[in-house]
């Protein structure tokens, strides 16, 4: 894909954005970081949800997994789309482990762009 300095810049700065933004758990946000696969995806949130895109520019990607924390400590994995379900995660690093498990193929590094641009490059691109 199209990842340089720039786009490095751009996917850091989600990351810090997300730990800024204060609305998920600081050990997920270290678990998911940790993991180069999802490092280099495009974060967001939403409810208290950690989302991860393939492509920097809004409306992201809906395609990766994304985990909701419950509310005893613990974590459901979720997604792609809301109505679809994976399961409970025990710890942040199962949650992580459960989403790496279902990447799609290819996933990464994130697109420098909207999800339409994301789809015209795919199709251009062998």
């Amino acid at each position: 894909m199209n990842r340089d300095t720039a786009g490095n810049a751009v996917v850091e700065a989600g990351w810090q954005a997300v730990r800024d933004d204060g609305r998920v758990r600081p050990e997920l946000l270290e678990a998911a970081y940790a993991e180069p696969r999802l490092r280099q995806l495009f974060p967001w949130t939403g409810m208290g949800e950690l989302h991860f895109s393939r492509c920097t520019g809004q409306r992201w990607t809906w395609d990766i997994l994304y985990i909701q924390p419950a509310s005893d400590g613990t974590y459901w994995v979720s997604g792609p789309l809301r109505s679809e379900t994976v399961g409970p995660a025990a710890t942040a690093q199962d949650a992580i482990a459960m989403v790496v498990q279902h990447l799609p193929a290819g996933c990464g590094p994130a697109f420098v762009g909207t999800p339409e641009e994301l789809a015209a490059h795919e199709a251009t691109t062998p």
